[in-house]
């Protein structure tokens, strides 16, 4: 497949308000902000036609533009809330930049994620004929042993056991969204109104390098993970 065969955008979204870690976005990992290695990764891409940002604050914008990041707009204030959703935020940066086929959502907290991963997710996508497709890891704690609490404080099984599966090992492999990356072509992304409808095809990623950053402990996991990698 040649680059140019489809026009994809990658939108890198990245709101200056961040309560459990301040700043969280440009906070300096292995000597560069955070978001530059979202950016790296998504300006390495052999099938990105161009890569923005999607942000309400100045100084992510300025460091982003630093390297070398489109801004071709800032985010609204509402769409830069808790509240609002990164659907919502996908569709303002396509609505604003248009005549592409296909996006691709990538969160700066996920910076383990390369642009051999975004090539593959990609590849895989078109191969198999999908619309869509995300990011996963191999879950830590099978759901099959959770539980909820009913009003007596009861527990209850959150999943039934598949038969003859009472150990461990003999469970099914489930996976979980590890935030890294969602690829959706455009026609249908307004008709399912979702990153991840159904029969989303799934691009498997090791746990290892499926950290989502969202605390201070994340962050020093994926500090330690770099400098043990590197050494």
């Amino acid at each position: 497949m040649l680059k140019n065969e489809k026009k994809v955008l990658a939108v890198i979204t990245a709101r200056g308000g961040s309560k459990e870690l301040p700043r969280k976005n440009i906070l300096n990992l292995a000597g560069i902000p955070l978001i530059a290695w979202t950016i790296r990764a998504a300006k390495e891409s052999k099938y990105i036609t161009r890569v923005i940002l999607s942000s309400d604050d100045d100084e992510i914008i300025q460091v982003a533009k630093k390297y070398d990041c489109d801004v071709p707009f800032r985010r609204p204030a509402k769409l830069a809330t808790d509240e609002a959703s990164s659907l919502d935020v996908i569709y303002h940066s396509i609505e604003n930049v248009s005549g592409y086929d296909y996006v691709i959502l990538l969160q700066p907290t996920s910076p383990l994620r390369t642009s051999g991963d975004i090539d593959s997710a990609f590849e895989l996508m078109m191969s198999l004929e999908a619309n869509s497709c995300v990011s996963v890891c191999k879950t830590k704690k099978t759901p099959y042993w959770m539980f909820s609490l009913e009003g007596d404080q009861s527990l209850k099984k959150l999943l039934p056991l598949p038969e003859d599966a009472h150990y461990r090992q003999a469970l099914p492999d489930v996976y979980e969204l590890n935030g890294a990356i969602y690829i959706l072509k455009i026609d249908s992304l307004y008709h399912d109104r979702s990153l991840v409808p159904e029969k989303s095809i799934a691009y498997v990623m090791e746990r290892s390098v499926s950290i989502d950053i969202d605390s201070l402990a994340d962050f020093k996991r994926c500090q330690n993970y770099l400098e043990e990698t590197n050494d």
